[in-house]
């Protein structure tokens, strides 16, 4: 067991020293009493002053595994739900072009051919005489939620007459899953 030794400056008056104590104080009136104590072991001596809080390299790696894995989980999820939320915004727009193909049927007399397309919802096509559109809001046709043309088809052989088609992710025929086709025809 090590000890060390502090002298301490202290008050001489009898007031403040208070009632002698066991062999470390020092004789009554003196201005100095020592003061024994253990010596801390190495390992629990703090050192304070100006050193800078920082987190260790483990514990980085630690909080970027948490993370990891969180993102690991949760990635697939929030992914899967925007090819979601991408197929259901192209289903309501395909709807908003039927109400419009029904509006532009009601004042011309019929649907727009293939050749004169989605366009004749919002450009008055040749030869037609009453028109009122545009019929789509804005005055201007959407691409569908991957930035692709829709793709319109009349004469068909289903009520109604016209399919309205997003071709997908891939934008091509067919398809699985985010890739596969949405229309307003039910297959």
């Amino acid at each position: 067991m090590t000890y060390s030794f502090d002298i301490v400056a202290c008050d001489a008056s009898p007031k403040a020293r208070g009632p002698e104590r066991g062999p470390d104080r020092a004789p009554s009136g003196s201005q100095f009493h020592r003061r024994e104590s253990r010596a801390e072991p190495a390992s629990r001596i703090r050192i304070s002053g100006r050193g800078r809080a920082a987190y260790t390299l483990v514990e980085m790696l630690v909080v970027l595994t948490i993370i990891s894995l969180i993102l690991g989980l949760v990635g697939p999820r929030v992914l899967n739900y925007l090819g979601e939320s991408r197929v259901k915004t192209a289903r309501l727009q395909i709807e908003s072009f039927a109400s419009a193909l029904d509006l532009f049927y009601i004042d011309v007399g019929r649907y727009p051919s293939s050749s004169e397309g989605l366009a004749a919802l919002v450009q008055r096509p040749g030869g037609v005489d009453i028109w009122n559109g545009p019929y789509v809001k804005g005055g201007r046709l959407p691409n569908d939620p991957w930035g692709k043309p829709y793709v319109y088809r009349f004469p068909v052989d289903h009520t109604p007459p016209y399919a309205i088609v997003s071709l997908g992710s891939d934008g091509q025929e067919g398809g699985v899953g985010a890739a596969a086709d949405i229309s307003n025809v039910e297959h």
